[in-house]
């Protein structure tokens, strides 16, 4: 082997056993301002000569390990950046080593299978069996995007290609006052306008499907096209899970899409206990959910989920004569919002292969029961829970009461000290802070380690 590759590669290998080995001992948060990293980073890095790869790796690391909030820390109660297994490290740097091009199937038959299997497996969960309407995404807002431009081809098939301007429609898209804001950005990029997006009012967080059915009544008599209501299984505040069964009715009523973005939240599809909190996503016509955030992936590694495959040429179809074209399934360039693709499901596949299904059944099981036991010892240490979810997340507040600002400096403060982390939030409309289970490493040990520091920083 070459000295210097060997020398990179023993660094980087180093450098992950050390982490893995001491990331309880880390502090969460850390590091200066980052205008002072980034003066540090140029310091560090002249780009004015070459350098041994060994060297970069070192200087990369020890930058990335001192100023970094450490989202795989088990006391990281965040923003749903969970740990991941290490088969998923290595599957990221094989995908960089071979470097496959997945907008053609015949460039890239391994990764793509390995994709498809993934897509496969995950979509029977959910009622999606065929992996042919599904692709491997950036993220959560990508496939929430790709619901939306999907059903507008399936609604208004004509705005393809004249435009929405020159048609004179003005689609509706309903979400919970409660659901990602990724479908206000939606509604900008799509040229719906953000005025298309319509918020729904909810009942302990969740839509109401009446008020769902009310709002489309009212958009069609004044001249809007219901298009898309997108219901949510686990809001990012407080992991709500929205109705999906009685929205699937309206929406089959009245006959507009049903997506279900189920990022967070499709990890109770994982395991057989779980999986009736979302009851009714096989009726869904299309699904969003994160592998970055349910199955310790690293990121972006997001999937889409439709029902119908052939709704995807007519959204993302092109022809293009320098790109080979093998037949069905169709190419994923001729499916998909994007051209050149990165192999996102190859570490996907290591992950769920270093595990097995039954193992990770098992561990979405065991993070609910620390879910029940966070809330649990939050309430015994003088806090009120400002919602309700069966999954793994707690919005709590003081139970002698506290003004926003004051929650807003208790949780900088507890990021602050570095032990642990967690974030302030609005739900309904109530200032709380937030804290959610994010992974495997997270042990009981770690919830009480969380209750003392809300106390030592109040």
């Amino acid at each position: 082997m070459d000295p210097n590759r060997r020398a990179a590669w023993s660094a980087l290998a180093e450098e992950a056993d050390d982490l893995l080995e001491h990331l309880r001992d880390l502090p969460v948060q850390g590091g200066d301002s980052a205008d002072a990293v980034e003066a540090e980073v140029a310091r560090r890095f002249p780009l004015d000569r070459p350098r041994p790869p060994a060297e970069l790796v070192r200087d990369a690391s020890s930058l990335m390990r001192a100023h970094a909030v450490h989202v795989t820390h088990p006391r990281y109660f965040g923003l749903f950046n969970p740990p991941v297994r290490e088969a998923a490290i290595l599957g990221d740097a094989l995908t960089a080593l071979y470097n496959p091009q997945l907008a053609a199937r015949a460039h890239a038959a391994a990764a793509s299978a390995m994709e498809r299997h993934v897509l496969r497996t995950l979509g029977a969960l959910a009622g999606f069996p065929d992996p042919s309407g599904a692709f491997f995404t950036s993220g959560g807002a990508e496939a929430n995007l790709s619901a939306v431009a999907v059903a507008l081809a399936r609604a208004h098939p004509e705005a393809g290609v004249e435009g929405l301007a020159a048609t004179g429609i003005r689609p509706v898209i309903y979400v919970s006052a409660e659901a990602h804001d990724s479908f206000v950005k939606i509604a900008r990029l799509t040229g719906l306008g953000t005025s298309a997006v319509r918020r729904i009012a909810t009942k302990d967080l969740a839509m109401r499907p009446a008020a769902l059915a009310r709002a489309i009544v009212e958009d069609r008599a004044t001249g809007r096209s219901p298009l898309l209501v997108a219901a949510t299984a686990g809001t990012t505040a407080a992991g709500a899970i929205d109705p999906i069964a009685a929205i699937a009715d309206v929406a089959q009523r009245e006959g507009i899409w049903l997506h279900v973005d189920a990022a967070w939240g499709a990890l109770a599809l994982l395991s057989p206990r779980t999986r009736g909190w979302l009851a009714g996503v096989e009726r869904a016509d299309s699904l969003t959910w994160d592998a970055h955030k349910t199955l310790a992936a690293p990121m972006g590694a997001g999937m889409f989920f439709c029902r119908e495959p052939a709704r995807l040429v007519d959204a993302f179809g092109v022809h293009a004569s320098y790109m080979p074209v093998t037949g069905v399934p169709a190419e994923p360039f001729t499916t998909t919002p994007q051209w050149s693709r990165r192999a996102i499901g190859v570490k996907v596949l290591l992950a769920l292969a270093e595990t097995g299904l039954g193992a990770l059944a098992d561990e979405v099981d065991r993070q609910v029961a620390l879910g029940d036991a966070l809330r649990a010892k939050l309430q015994a240490a003088g806090f009120r829970l400002v919602s309700a979810t069966p999954l793994p997340i707690a919005c709590f507040a003081p139970a002698n009461g506290a003004s926003a600002e004051e929650l807003q400096a208790l949780a900088a403060r507890i990021q602050r000290r570095g032990r642990t982390w967690i974030s302030y939030a609005v739900v309904g409309g109530t200032p709380c802070l937030r804290a959610c289970i994010c992974g495997f490493r997270t042990e009981e040990q770690d919830l009480t380690a969380l209750v003392e520091e809300l106390g030592a920083a109040a």
